[in-house]
């Protein structure tokens, strides 16, 4: 985290200046703030999702857009999928059942459900998801080239977590445009639409002027001032939240980036998202963020056994999808509507709290870890802000370093539930229990995934690639719910990760798992180093790193789609070459369960792919 502007400067700022800006951040604050009603006749908050796999169950919401989705959208996509592979240099040798199952074949229902999990790591993690997205997008002629392009629109889900979780809310947000749209924005932006990333200004101090950024850490502050008001805790997660609305949210271009009287995506809710086009007709792959609960009564020996994690394995993780929010672990097993989250009672109802730029801070603050101690939080980089908080928006016993929900499952589940006596929950990055690959939605076995697309740009290593980690610290925490979930297994240790070359090449996990038990099979891509031999790396950017020049993004989304699209490559007298086969023998990854749940043994070229790319 970069240090923001000194404090005198802020509070220079604020003498001189804070009437004018009051006034400007007026339509953003009121924007901002949670709306408090009566509830309607008849309305229920919690909803009881089951505590055991067998028992679990779906939103009402979810149910019917998943199957609207594989009814109306899924067959097309999977036949434009299967062309695109079918015109790869491997297409033509692959056994005629990848081409049954996804031409329809065996109907509808027979498709195979495919989730992709976006990881944490912040920018590097948001432009390395969305170079992996570009490299599956059916919309990209360069991936339907390479025979990976339109799987990005026959999948069911799409997970993000800190760093990805702005790729997945942007997108989602946006309405689904192409990556280059995303993150550099359309042609044609304008003030209310989507503007890109505006990656070039910092997201805490987007001037090199120190009195510019005194004057816009108060305008962020001042957005979250109704949000108080009406007798909400805000934390620097708000602040946070207001920070990201205007690189990952609509209603921010270059152009009015300091307008204090733009909304800035203020009141983009993200429970309104089914409203989009995309949504209306299926098209988007349904959106899941994941953060972690910090809670004082955590089994911190439940911690994951690698290092730097910070929330115990044991703790409950939440999600946030557009109908629900809430968890699926089984000491809780219980969600909300999204439209009322910061509800806690039956009589009255808050909407307008699930802003999508709070949603995407929940899932993306790290902050807490600065609060170890109080010398340590004295001389982070924080440290400023929360003093500024605490002066201008003070609250008692509230902990400005977390995100704040307040509790809806207060008295649930006592003997299991951590949190049941709690009136806030506290919310934290979705990575501090060093799972940063938002796997666990994906996980559920209501959700009936098959396969799963793993795209992890952690920073693990000294040169900030990945060890997989991530993968591991899932797999300990299945551990602790194997009556709950599945997973296929995977190496236990780093050593094994880096030294057969796992986190470098796309690997596959549990080829050799039946689809019976439940666990899908796990196609990992890590952020492991340059593909194709390559000597300079663009790719293992800081997480510190808070802003990028467009030719910073434009080297990253290039190099990461190599790293999509080259398999795993050879080293011949002329240079190191993509692997032909890798389309097909993604494909073939992407169908096995559904293979399976046919009886059809593997044969023929998927089974020599499945014994290359697979770990056993």
């Amino acid at each position: 985290m970069q240090r923001p502007a000194l404090l005198v400067h802020v509070f220079a700022a604020l003498l001189c200046c804070s009437p004018l800006l009051a006034a400007g951040q007026a339509a953003a604050a009121a924007a901002y703030a949670p709306q408090l009603a009566p509830c309607p006749a008849g309305f229920s908050l919690v909803r009881e999702a089951g505590t055991e796999a067998q028992s679990q169950t779906l939103s009402q919401g979810e149910r019917e857009y998943i199957s609207a989705k594989q009814y109306t959208v899924l067959p097309d996509a999977w036949k434009s999928y299967l062309s695109s592979v079918e015109g790869s240099a491997s297409g033509s040798s692959l056994p005629a059942y990848v081409s049954e199952i996804l031409g329809g074949n065996y109907g509808w229902t027979a498709y195979p459900r495919l989730g992709i999990a976006a990881s944490g790591g912040g920018y590097r993690a948001a432009t390395f998801g969305a170079g992996v997205l570009n490299a599956l997008d059916g919309r990209n002629v360069s991936a339907v080239a390479a025979g990976t392009g339109g799987l990005l629109q026959a999948a069911t889900y799409l997970t993000g977590l800190s760093g990805g979780s702005w790729l997945v809310t942007s997108l989602a947000q946006a309405d689904f445009p192409t990556i280059p749209d995303l993150v550099f924005g359309p042609a044609t932006a304008n003030s209310t639409g989507f503007g890109g990333w505006n990656a070039v200004y910092s997201l805490l101090e987007p001037s090199n002027d120190p009195i510019v950024n005194a004057a816009y850490v108060l305008d962020v502050i001042g957005e979250v001032g109704d949000k108080n008001a009406e007798g909400f805790p805000v934390t620097i997660s708000d602040v946070w939240a207001r920070a990201l609305s205007r690189h990952f949210a609509n209603g921010t271009d270059a152009a009015n980036f300091y307008d204090t009287s733009a909304t800035h995506g203020a009141g983009i809710t993200f429970s309104s998202l089914p409203n989009l086009d995309t949504f209306q007709t299926y098209v988007q792959p349904f959106p899941i963020l994941v953060s972690d609960s910090w809670s004082p009564h955590g089994n911190f020996s439940a911690e994951a056994d690698l290092e730097d994690a910070y929330v115990p394995l044991t703790n409950p993780i939440y999600e946030f999808n557009v109908y629900e929010f809430g968890s699926y672990d089984p000491m809780l097993g219980a969600f909300i509507p999204m439209a009322n989250m910061g509800t806690t009672n039956e009589s009255i109802c808050v909407t307008n709290f699930d802003q999508v730029c709070f949603v995407e801070a929940l899932s993306a603050s790290l902050f807490n870890e600065y609060n170890s101690s109080a010398a340590a939080l004295m001389n982070s980089s924080i440290y400023e802000l929360i003093e500024i908080l605490e002066e201008l928006l003070p609250q008692t016993l509230i902990d400005y370093t977390v995100g704040i929900v307040p509790n809806p499952f207060q008295g649930l589940h006592p003997e299991t539930f951590i949190d049941t006596n709690e009136t806030y929950l506290q919310i934290v990055d979705g990575g501090e229990d060093d799972e940063t690959v938002p796997l666990q939605p994906l996980l559920v076995k209501a959700r009936e995934v098959d396969v799963i697309f793993a795209i992890d740009a952690a920073s693990d290593t000294e040169y900030n690639w990945v060890d997989g980690s991530s993968i591991i610290a899932t797999q300990e925490r299945m551990a602790y719910f194997a009556g709950t979930y599945s997973f296929p297994p995977v190496p236990p240790d780093n050593s094994t990760w880096l030294t057969e070359g796992l986190t470098t090449r796309p690997t596959f996990f549990g080829c050799n798992s039946s689809g019976a038990s439940g666990a899908p099979l796990l196609v990992y891509l890590g952020n492991g180093g340059p593909p194709l031999g390559e000597t300079t790396a663009y790719t293992n950017t800081s997480t510190e790193q808070l802003a990028y020049s467009a030719d910073e993004l434009e080297a990253m989304l290039s190099q990461t789609f190599d790293v999509a699209t080259q398999g795993i490559p050879s080293d011949t007298e002329s240079g190191w070459e993509k692997d032909p086969e890798w389309a097909g023998c993604l494909a073939c990854a992407v169908v096995d369960r559904a293979r399976e749940r046919q009886s059809i043994e593997r044969s023929g070229s998927c089974q020599s792919c499945l014994e290359r790319y697979c770990w056993s």
